[in-house]
This record gives C-alpha cells, structure tokens and sequence, in this order.
C-alpha cells in the first residue's frame, strides 16, 4: 500500500537491512539502484518505503526480486562470523582430511542455512556451529564434521 515493499531479509538480525541507505534490485532488465525512506518489522517480515515509489502499482513491479547492497558498504565480520557470499566455492572437507567438495551455494532452510557441497556428489550439510569447525577464507577450505556417506 502507497508504495510499501514487503521483504524477506537475510541480514542477522533482518531489520539490519534498513541500516543502508541505498539498495541495488536485480530487475530482468538490470539493477537498479533505490534509495530507502523507511522501514520497519510487519509480521513475519519486513516493509519498506522507496523514494520514488508512491503507490500500489509501482510497488508491485519491485516484487520477488532479490535486494543487493555494495560490499563496501557492508560492516566487517565479527571473528569467527562470515559473509556467505565468502564461503561460496570454498573447498569442503572432513574433519579427518577427505575432500567433500566445494561448496556451491547456501540455502537458507526454516531451521537454519544448509550449504550444498558439490563433489562427486551434492552433499547439504547443516551450517551451524555442530558441523562447521574451521573456516579459512586465505587457504579456501571449510572443515566439517559431517558424515561423509550421508
């Protein structure tokens, strides 16, 4: 309504989204860069105003499209945390030494995200703190205790 947005956001805690100014949409057509008036929780969710965008129809042409914003203006991880975008073609193995993979993507299942390690099969492997026990970005390797015949 009057030029609302509802999204699904995947920052940790989600309404940390609202924190940047300028949002870049992945249209078919392109990105498009959109600068944020306002937002707030909305149930399971969370809605947002555009400058620019002021009714219901042109609302509408900005949704089930995904929301991206510069990495420089993201804020350094905290130790031990990682942007998933980072871990993306990250080489997995065993906590003993066999390789698993590497990871292809993650999705963000309801219980928690599942990274899905293409080998010489696809693995999805819970990515929580249980199963992920080093990550290094430098060497490109994820350690995981995972039982590699699942």
């Amino acid at each position: 309504m009057r030029g609302w947005v509802k999204l699904r956001s995947y920052t940790d805690p989600p309404e940390a989204i609202l924190e940047y100014d300028v949002w870049r949409l992945q249209l078919p057509g392109g990105e498009r860069a959109l600068k944020t008036l306002e937002g707030r929780r909305h149930g399971d969710g969370l809605v947002v105003r555009f400058e620019g965008i002021a009714d219901r129809d042109a609302a509408e042409l900005l949704g089930g499209h995904d929301v991206a914003v510069l990495r420089s203006e993201m804020p350094a991880p905290a130790p031990g945390e990682y942007y998933w975008e980072d871990l993306i073609g990250q080489d997995v193995e065993h906590v003993d030494g066999r390789p698993l993979g590497r990871l292809d993507h993650i999705v963000d299942a309801p219980a928690n995200p599942v990274m899905v390690v293409m080998g010489e099969r696809e693995r999805w492997i819970p990515l929580v703190p249980q199963h992920l026990k080093t990550v290094d970005l430098d060497a490109g390797r994820i350690v995981v205790d995972w039982d590699p015949e699942f």
